[in-house]
Order: structure tokens, then C-alpha cells, then sequence
């Protein structure tokens, strides 16, 4: 019995096991309390990716870098770089919404390249490079302008006011009236992304290749792979999906600002973390973080609902919930190494 425990306590895949079953329990949990205000409702549900679709797309990207044994904090800069340049060009400039949203991707691309350089060939340490980088998106943002600017491209609100109505789960309102379930274009791309990540993880050589130099960076170099390569394609990588959750974020914000996705990363990190990823690399998964996501979002619908507490509550579970999962993360790695010094 106990060697049945220590071989569920070392496999990967037991983080987690542990992050989706507390969702479905909180979740449980919210049916119930909530019963009268239809917290069961498949909208409540849905809302959770509506509000909360560029933060997937960020954790998606945080997780890759983190199983490779890096770490980005510039995030949520880029993401307010990406809204700004966005309503910028479009509104001041009068730039066409389908060439703004591919020129904000390409910055993103050029972004991540920059540091992927300077963290893979120049061998600076990812937490100083991102840092750099997170002081330099966020006062370029500035730069663009430090005014509100609000998206009124009518191209642009077609895509963010387009409700993609689902032909199921619709509920009778009081006057009788079928109202059916929808989500927007955002999370159809936050879940475009998630499937292509994870397809990309598991079964490219790539996605190995990625593990391989997380895990344990001298033995991929004696396997023969190119780590200085693989690194720079991941910050690349990063580095395009920042902008684009940056893109999804604007879609339900249209409007750039300077103080914009303040603590995006930091939300991104902890998603990951909850969602069974190693900060020390070679282990995780994007599936993972998406419930990490949701977790973060049923806690605040929890809050919406109650009606009393404060937002920051959101903040204290949240810390708590990181608190708990790296010490998992701990028990984890110490089960994992004693297996590896017995075998």
C-alpha cells in the first residue's frame, strides 16, 4: 500500500489529478451555496472563459517557459503594450484592425526574440532579462500615450461584441423566453490555443525537447540536443502568445491604458503553478493551468455572488492555494528524488 502511494506521489500526473479535483469540488461547492442565484447556470460557466480567455492564453505560454526551467515577468507588460498599440494605430492612426492585430503580433514576436537571445546565447539570468523587458514594454507603453484610448474600429468591436450562441444548455427567463448560452471569438481562440499547446507538448519532438532541457539541462546537451535553441524558441514562442493574449485581453476591454493587466504575469504564474507545474522545471502541463485559471475564476465568482466581500479576497485564496500547491510541489520532488537514488 504504501509503494502504491509513493508511486502516485511521483508520477507527473499527480498534480494535476489534485488541481482539477479541487475545481470540481469548489465548483460542487458554488451549486450548492448558490443554488438560488444559478451559480449551476452553464452561462456562470462559460463566463469563466469569456472573463478570463487572455489570461488563459498568457498561462499557456508562462507554462511552457516554466516546464523549460525559465521564467517570464514581462507579461502583463507586453499585454499592456499590446492593447495600447492597438488602439493607438487604430484610432489614431486610423490603421486597418486586421494589419494592427498582425503587426502587434509580430512585435510580440520580435519581443521574445530579443530575450530569448540575450537568456539562451548571452546566458543572462531569464529573471533579469524579463525584468528588462517588463519595465521596457510597460514604459513604451506610456510612451505610445498615457491617456485612455478607446477602441471604436467598428471591424475591431464586430469581432468583440460577436456572440457565438451554443444550440444547447439554454434556460426559460420569467417572461418565458429561451435564453441561449454563448461564448465570444476570445475564447475560441484561448481554447484553439490550449488544443495546439498541448498537441505541440506531448507528441512534437519540440514539446519533448522543451521537457528534456527543463528537466535537466546537462543531460539534454549530452543527448545531443540544441538547448540554446530550444530556449530562444520558447521565448519566441512566449513572446507571441503574450501579444496575442494581449490581443484577447483588448477584445473584452477595447481600450488600451497604461495601468492595464498590472500582476498579469504574477496571475499567469500562479496559474501554472496551481495547475501542477515545477518552478524548477521538466514538469507540468497546459491543461493544468487552464483549471488553475478556472480556479482563479470560480473564487471571484464566488465573490460576485456572496456580494459582501471584498475583490482581494480573490488575492488571499489565491496566495493560500500557491502556498499549498509548492508544498505539494516539495513533497513531490523529495518522493521523486528518494525513487531515483534507490533505482
Amino acid at each position: 500500500m504504501i509503494k502504491r502511494i509513493r508511486n502516485r506521489l511521483s508520477s507527473n500526473s499527480f498534480l494535476i489529478i489534485i488541481t482539477i479535483i479541487l475545481f470540481l469540488l469548489m465548483y460542487i461547492a458554488g451549486v450548492i451555496v448558490f443554488k438560488q442565484k444559478n451559480f449551476g447556470n452553464l452561462q456562470v460557466f462559460l463566463n469563466l472563459f469569456i472573463s478570463n480567455a487572455g489570461l488563459i492564453v498568457a498561462a499557456v505560454g508562462m507554462t511552457v517557459v516554466l516546464i523549460s526551467g525559465g521564467i517570464d515577468i514581462s507579461v502583463g507588460s507586453v499585454v499592456a503594450m499590446t492593447c495600447m498599440l492597438l488602439a493607438w494605430m487604430m484610432e489614431n492612426k486610423g490603421v486597418n484592425a486586421i494589419v494592427a492585430i498582425i503587426l502587434v503580433l509580430i512585435v510580440g514576436v520580435v519581443f521574445g526574440l530579443i530575450q530569448g537571445w540575450l537568456i539562451s546565447y548571452l546566458k543572462i539570468q531569464p529573471f533579469i532579462v524579463t525584468l528588462a523587458g517588463m519595465f521596457f514594454a510597460r514604459g513604451m507603453t506610456a510612451v505610445i500615450s498615457v491617456d485612455m484610448i478607446t477602441i471604436k474600429n467598428e471591424t475591431f468591436l464586430a469581432m468583440a461584441k460577436s456572440k457565438i450562441y451554443l444550440p444547447f444548455g439554454g434556460t426559460v427567463n420569467k417572461r418565458g423566453v429561451l435564453i441561449q448560452p454563448y461564448i465570444y471569438p476570445s475564447v475560441i481562440i484561448c481554447l484553439l490555443v490550449l488544443l495546439v499547446l498541448f498537441f505541440v507538448m506531448k507528441y512534437t519532438k519540440f514539446g519533448r525537447s522543451i521537457y528534456a532541457v527543463g528537466g535537466n539541462e546537462q543531460s539534454a546537451l549530452l543527448m545531443g540536443l540544441n538547448v540554446r535553441r530550444t530556449k530562444l524558441k520558447v521565448y519566441v514562442l512566449n513572446g507571441f502568445l503574450a501579444a496575442l493574449a494581449g490581443f484577447v485581453f483588448c477584445l473584452n476591454t477595447t481600450g488600451g491604458f497604461v495601468e492595464q493587466a498590472k500582476g498579469f504575469e504574477m496571475e499567469a504564474i500562479a496559474a501554472a503553478v496551481i495547475g501542477g507545474t515545477l518552478l524548477t522545471g521538466g514538469v507540468g502541463n497546459v491543461i493544468g493551468s487552464i483549471f488553475g485559471v478556472l480556479i482563479k475564476g470560480t473564487i471571484e465568482t464566488f465573490i460576485t455572488f456572496q456580494g459582501t466581500l471584498s475583490s482581494w479576497w480573490t488575492k488571499i485564496v489565491i496566495a493560500a492555494l500557491l502556498c499549498f500547491f509548492i508544498i505539494l510541489q516539495s513533497i513531490f520532488m523529495n518522493v521523486k528524488w528518494r525513487k531515483k537514488k534507490r533505482g
